[in-house]
């Protein structure tokens, strides 16, 4: 007979002078005296029982469960039971608490918690768009707006401004294929969609304006638009960064036509506190001829193509 039938058939275990009840291997109460164990089973089976149960292991992004409590008073070769062992943390999810040495007697030793998953990136922008995407189409196809997309993506993403020439593609972070199969779909949907483009703005830096040149064929680099050559920027920096940009999304575009800005991460927060995730993200603003700028709308790279023709 298995272990747990044992207990559920023959465990009697006394309460008080004349009444018992019987138990399951998950359901013993810490207040059964310590001298009701029945003589037939092991020392491995009790010492089995005593111990904790192991926690749940935690979903995605969720604490794993804590380990179960070792219970003593079942336990008569006198230490408590070993905790149960924490639940295994999810995806960016902390380790499970390991679990409590019983009570009475030596305590058993707390399970080790789970090894936490390893974080993952930020989430995108949280920005709700301002217009149905029909609206913004027919807004498009009338011009007037800025188009601001972050560069497409690249083969790595880390901060490359620290240390890069811009005017030397070897010592820079470089577009994917990935990264280029989405800057030529994204100009085809523009002529697609019959989106008139006037002036393309990039930054001086190789991704930026192979992205510009890829999905509409013509650029005009802008100083302006690169990065403070640092990873963690001072305020003086930010500011320097906002200056740069500022210019170009607040100016309006000729008439009938669409400017479009191709730049990076870090500039574009510096002017609308919104962090462009992820590469190759487009957000359209419309100038207000003051200096100042609504931004209507975000889209991804495959939004594009599920735009209303």
């Amino acid at each position: 007979m298995s272990f747990i039938a044992k207990i559920m058939q023959q465990v009697k275990l006394w309460l008080g002078v004349g009444s018992y009840v019987f138990v399951s291997a998950g359901a013993v109460s810490p207040a059964i005296a310590h001298d009701a164990v029945p003589e037939q089973f092991s020392r491995s089976e009790i010492s089995e029982l005593a111990q904790g149960g192991e926690g749940a292991e935690g979903g995605e992004g969720a604490e794993g469960g804590e380990g179960g409590e070792g219970f003593k008073p079942y336990n008569p070769f006198g230490s408590g039971g070993e905790g149960g062992e924490g639940g295994e943390g999810g995806e960016g999810g902390e380790g499970g608490e390991g679990g409590e040495g019983g009570e009475g007697g030596e305590g058993g030793e707390g399970g080790e918690g789970g090894e936490g998953g390893e974080g993952g990136e930020g989430a995108a922008s949280s920005f709700q768009n301002l217009v149905s995407d029909t609206v913004l189409v027919t807004a498009l196809r009338q011009g007037g707006h800025i188009i601001f997309f972050r560069h497409a993506q690249t083969e790595k993403d880390y901060a490359d401004q620290v240390s890069a020439d811009p005017n030397d593609c070897s010592t820079q972070r470089t577009l994917s294929e990935a990264g280029w199969q989405d800057a030529k779909e994204i100009g085809e949907e523009f002529e697609d969609l019959n989106i008139p483009i006037g002036e393309v703005y990039s930054s001086q830096y190789c991704r930026a304006w192979q992205t510009a040149d890829l999905a509409f064929d013509s650029y005009e680099k802008v100083s302006g638009l690169n990065f403070a050559p640092a990873e963690e920027y001072t305020e003086a920096q930010v500011a320097q960064m906002r200056r740069g940009i500022m210019p170009l999304l607040t100016a309006t575009p000729a008439r009938g036509t669409n400017t479009v800005v191709v730049g990076h991460d870090d500039v574009f927060e510096s002017a609308t506190g919104i962090y462009p995730e992820p590469q190759g993200v487009a957000y359209i603003l419309k100038p207000d001829g003051r200096g100042g700028f609504d931004i209507m709308a975000m889209l991804l790279p495959s939004d594009w193509s599920q735009l209303p023709r």
